[in-house]
């Protein structure tokens, strides 16, 4: 009780609600919930119930973990660290996290040493695992979260891995999470869990019903006079810019940087170190615009988001609700505007379908569009060869383009059946 008042928690939220009576009396469960429902803490407090209530298992060893928390992405896991220590924080049970990209022989050494409750990321939980520096064999509780995002990301071969290298399900208690319960979803439940509960707390289309939503039709010269010009009108503080590609996110950071706002780009290979300084700078309101692909859409809890920028509509109607979702968290209200432009614009159909309703739009008046729009400095990626990243693969070497608004943008409305693709505008960025 020590850690819930010291992390400010009186009301449960739906989630926690329905799934912590049958969790913390030692049933599975497969709960569909969305990230920033509270569902983190529901499944560390079941956590710790059923450690603290039952004994360690005899014959464990120091390099035996008693519970496994799996998470799809190194933000997640870091996540999911931070609140365990402070909600554990006087249970006397020692935490881990492990993940790529960052620290491999410190992570090694710390769970060499011993842990109660481990939580990571697959890939690194296997390769620990296989090198014998932590072992399964008495693990009493499994957490999976975000499930849906493991099949997304390809991980689930090596989820089924970890799921066979621990006790049986009628000797742990095993608690899956998901944004969605699909039917693949609900098979890994049935097939490596113990008879679990299902919870259902809101689909993921609610969450629109809480935010303001409004669409703008730009050409392709006038997205980001359009995006510095709302930015201003927002006076933005803590606002997310979702991108559909890495380059296009590194190109609005250079044109928005020249044009003096404080913003970072945050996509799937920028460094781990450099990851969470943004993530925190952002947080801590240090760090006015996050502009992000899909890989930042989910599972990450950053609280107090006050708008949300579809730079680039998203291709897949689900991950609109995810990116818009980052602005009504626990039933908070938001502001979520998006960008219908000649590329994209082909998605919003599925979109209004997906969401249940025809978004509102407005015109783009002039006074709208940012006036001496600075172009930002040109892009370069790093040739893959002489001190890159690890892992960082091959990949296209030529140059990039400059970021920034191209010359001759005019005011032009759109509204109607949505445009077509530009011809000269390819998917690669050549």
């Amino acid at each position: 009780m020590a850690g819930i008042k010291q992390a400010g928690f009186v009301d449960c939220t739906p989630i926690q609600a329905q799934t912590l009576p049958l969790a913390l009396a030692g049933r599975d469960v497969a709960g569909q919930a969305q990230t920033g429902t509270g569902k983190t803490a529901a499944f560390l407090l079941a956590v710790y119930q059923g450690l603290l209530t039952r004994p360690p298992p005899p014959g464990r060893t120091p390099t035996s973990i008693r519970a496994l928390i799996v998470a799809p992405t190194r933000e997640l896991a870091v996540q999911i660290h931070h609140d365990a220590l402070t909600l554990g924080a006087h249970t006397g049970l020692k935490h881990s996290v492990v993940f790529g990209g960052i620290d491999y022989e410190k992570q090694r050494d710390e769970v060499a040493a011993g842990c109660d409750v481990l939580i990571g990321t697959p890939g690194r939980l296997i390769d620990y695992f296989k090198q014998h520096v932590f072992d399964l064999r008495h693990a009493q509780v499994l957490v999976l979260d975000e499930a849906d995002r493991m099949f997304d990301l390809g991980f689930i071969a090596d989820i089924r891995y970890i799921l066979r290298r621990l006790p049986p399900p009628d000797r742990r208690q095993s608690m899956l999470f998901s944004a969605t319960l699909s039917q693949r979803v609900l098979e890994l439940a049935y097939e490596h869990m113990n008879n679990p509960e299902t919870v259902r707390i809101e689909p993921d289309k609610m969450t629109v019903d809480r935010v303001r939503q409004m669409m703008y039709y730009p050409s392709m010269e006038e997205k980001v006079p359009l995006l510095i010009g709302l930015l201003h009108r927002s006076e933005a503080v803590r606002t997310m810019v979702f991108v559909n590609t890495k380059r296009t996110a590194e190109r609005l950071e250079s044109s928005l940087k020249a044009n003096g706002f404080s913003a970072q780009a945050l996509s799937g290979d920028v460094p781990q170190n450099k990851r969470l300084r943004f993530l925190r700078d952002f947080h801590e309101g240090k760090l006015a615009v996050l502009i992000a692909t899909d890989v930042a859409s989910r599972g990450l809890h950053i609280p107090d988001v006050s708008h949300v920028f579809n730079f680039d509509l998203p291709s897949d109607p689900p991950d609109y609700v995810h990116r818009i979702g980052r602005t009504a968290r626990a039933g908070a209200e938001g502001d979520a505007i998006s960008f219908a432009c000649e590329e994209y614009a082909v998605s919003l159909p599925d979109i209004e379908t997906y969401v249940g309703h025809k978004i509102p739009f407005s015109s783009i008046s002039p006074e709208l569009l940012a006036t001496g729009v600075v172009a930002g400095a040109p892009v370069h990626r790093a040739r893959p060869h002489g001190g890159g990243r690890p892992g960082g693969g091959g990949g296209r070497s030529g140059g990039s383009r400059p970021g920034g608004a191209r010359p001759g943008g005019g005011g032009r409305d759109r509204r109607g059946s949505p445009p077509g693709r530009s011809s000269h505008r390819g998917r690669g960025g050549r």
